[in-house]
């Protein structure tokens, strides 16, 4: 049974990457500490801090390690395993995710992304970039994919057909917008 967990916390150590039998995996610890409202005082109080050690593994791994640093405030989500540890006399319980995904928390701050290309030749899996930005427009609202006709109806609205319509009728309509409004 594997569970699945999502957080947002506070990165509370330096990432540590290592390289073991060619797996690069990097390790940090995250502490997340759960916010609520005292009804007595009407005021926000911080409840107990939970921490986990975060493990990314390959690519991940190395982006993650690349990216983030201790203060940093991520959203994870990852399988979460709980198990219990023992050596010598000392005993506990280890709380661990294998993190598949993870980026900034946007709403403290902001961030850049630079797409990983990896070299040509390159053995490690690369993704189908099947989807591709139709042609540029001078409407800022148009769809991408989407070409315009230029075709008006007797409501002055324009109609939009899909440019790949995939056995629709391309002369029906597929989004009318109106002219004056916002379409969404």
């Amino acid at each position: 049974m594997s569970d699945t967990i999502t957080i947002v916390g506070i990165i509370g150590t330096d990432p540590d990457k290592k390289n073991a039998n060619g797996l690069t995996i990097t390790t940090f610890r995250v502490g997340s500490t759960q916010r609520r409202l005292d009804r007595t005082t009407g005021a926000w109080v911080d409840g107990e801090t939970s921490w986990y050690t975060v493990s990314a593994y390959r690519r991940l791994a190395e982006h993650a390690f690349d990216s983030l640093h201790k203060r940093d405030r991520v959203i994870l989500t990852g399988r979460l395993r709980v198990r219990r540890w023992e050596s010598g006399e000392r005993r506990g319980t280890a709380v661990e995710i294998d993190v598949d995904a993870i980026g900034h928390d946007l709403l403290w701050g902001t961030t850049s992304f630079t797409r990983d290309v990896p070299a040509s030749g390159s053995s490690a899996s690369q993704t189908d970039d099947s989807w591709a930005p139709g042609p540029a427009s001078e409407d800022s609202w148009a769809t991408p994919g989407l070409e315009q006709t230029g075709s008006a109806d007797s409501s002055g609205e324009e109609a939009i057909h899909g440019a790949d319509d995939g056995g629709v009728d391309s002369e029906k309509p597929v989004l009318a917008l109106a002219g004056a409004e916002t379409p969404f």
